[in-house]
């Protein structure tokens, strides 16, 4: 997704570069929303991870 994120912010830098604005906006925007996602799933699965260890070592 971070993937996605620079691609869509490097597009949308070019085109508004060539005088696309309001669509090289556009494109910054979504690079941003995937931006702040990724680093939002990021921190559920970080979390799910540190309890579902927790969960693992004490059955044991």
């Amino acid at each position: 997704m971070l993937k996605w994120a620079l691609i869509f912010l490097v597009v949308g830098v070019v085109m508004a570069a060539l005088g696309f604005g309001g669509i090289g906006g556009a494109f910054v925007g979504l690079a941003k929303i995937l931006f702040f996602l990724a680093i939002a799933i990021f921190i559920i699965f970080a979390l799910l991870a540190l309890f579902a260890g927790r969960k693992i070592s004490d059955a044991l």
